[in-house]
């Protein structure tokens, strides 16, 4: 079962995290305010990405955001959320940080076992 991809760093192994991220009730105005810096952000650290992107509520309102993400360890992970304008601006209410395998779908070619 594979635990770890190529890192973002070029060397050696890395994990991949997942991150949910929930807004604060001022989100979707404070997003729009820090849109531009939170897109640059992630430009220049695509390497570190394996997806990303807003999740929306039932009524297609942007909630909060997913990424799955390549790390160290959670501290590492957390450490780069923090550098996200998003992260600064106030943006998220709660970031959740989760170890994870990607064992199955199409991202891993099928399946992993």
């Amino acid at each position: 079962m594979p635990t770890a991809v190529m890192t973002w760093k070029g060397k050696g192994m890395t994990k991949l995290f997942a991150v949910m991220t929930q807004d604060q009730p001022e989100g979707a105005a404070l997003r729009g305010q820090h849109m531009a810096a939170h897109l640059a952000h992630v430009e220049a650290n695509m390497a570190r990405l394996a997806v990303a992107g807003p999740l929306r509520d039932a009524d297609g309102a942007v909630c909060g955001s997913l990424l799955v993400v390549h790390g160290e360890d959670e501290a590492d992970v957390r450490a780069f959320m923090a550098q996200d304008p998003y992260f600064a601006a106030g943006v998220w209410a709660q970031i959740d940080v989760r170890a994870f395998n990607a064992v199955a779908g199409d991202w891993v070619g099928g399946r992993a076992w």
